[in-house]
C-alpha cells in the first residue's frame, strides 16, 4: 500500500540534500528566497493533495483573519486537517490522502448520519464520521476491518473499529501532525 510506505525509510516526503539521479550528488545550487518559498508551498500543497486555487484560498482566508493572537501555522493546519478527506485518512479508512478523497467523493461516509461526498467539508469537534451502512459490505471495507484494529489514531480522533466509525473529540496540535515543510514560509510566499 502506498500509505504504509511513509512509515518506512523510503518515504517520498523525506527530502535528500541533493538532486535526484546519478549526477545529483555533484554540486548543490544556491536557491533564491522565492525558490525556497515556492518549494515549501508546493511541498505542503502536494502533501494535502490540493489544487493551487484551493490551497491559495485557504491561506488567504487565514491571512485576512490575522487579527486573533492564535498562531497562523496552527490555524492553517487545523483547516487542512479538518477536511473530511484528511480526517478519513487519519482515522485509517484509507491508505493515502488520494484514496481518502476518492472514497469520500464516492459517497462512502456519513457525517452525523448524513451522507457527505465533498472532500473539502470541514469537520468540527463532536462530529461522527461513519462508513455508510450500504457500503460497509463492500470488499474494500470488509478487508479493511482487521487492519483498523492495528491502526493508531491521533489524540484528537476516536475510532470504533466494530461500528466502523470515528469521532472528532478534541483539538489537534502542530507537533502531532508534523506537516511537510515550513508553514511560515508559505505565508511569506502569499503575503507578497
Amino acid at each position: 500500500m502506498k500509505g504504509d510506505r511513509c512509515y518506512q525509510q523510503k518515504c517520498g516526503m523525506v527530502r535528500r540534500p541533493y538532486a535526484p539521479g546519478k549526477k545529483g550528488k555533484r554540486r548543490t545550487r544556491s536557491v533564491s528566497e522565492y525558490g525556497t518559498q515556492l518549494r515549501e508551498k508546493q511541498r505542503l500543497k502536494h502533501f494535502y493533495n490540493l489544487r493551487e486555487q484551493q490551497f491559495k484560498n485557504y491561506v488567504r482566508s487565514i491571512l485576512t483573519k490575522k487579527g486573533k493572537a492564535e498562531d497562523l501555522s496552527l490555524r492553517l493546519v487545523k483547516v487542512l486537517e479538518g477536511r473530511l478527506d484528511s480526517t478519513v485518512f487519519r482515522m485509517g479508512f484509507a491508505p493515502s490522502r488520494i484514496a481518502a478523497r476518492q472514497l469520500v467523493s464516492h459517497n462512502n461516509f456519513l457525517v452525523n448520519g448524513k451522507p457527505v461526498d465533498i472532500p473539502s467539508y470541514q469537520v468540527k469537534k463532536n462530529d461522527t464520521i461513519a462508513v455508510a451502512p450500504r457500503k460497509a459490505k463492500n470488499k474494500y471495507f470488509v478487508a479493511l476491518s482487521p487492519n483498523l484494529k492495528k491502526h493508531k489514531t491521533p489524540t484528537w480522533l476516536a475510532l470504533d473499529t466494530d461500528k466502523m466509525e470515528g469521532k472528532v473529540i478534541g483539538e489537534l496540535t502542530l507537533e502531532e501532525v508534523m506537516p511537510a515543510g515550513d508553514i511560515g514560509v508559505v505565508f511569506e510566499f502569499y503575503a507578497r
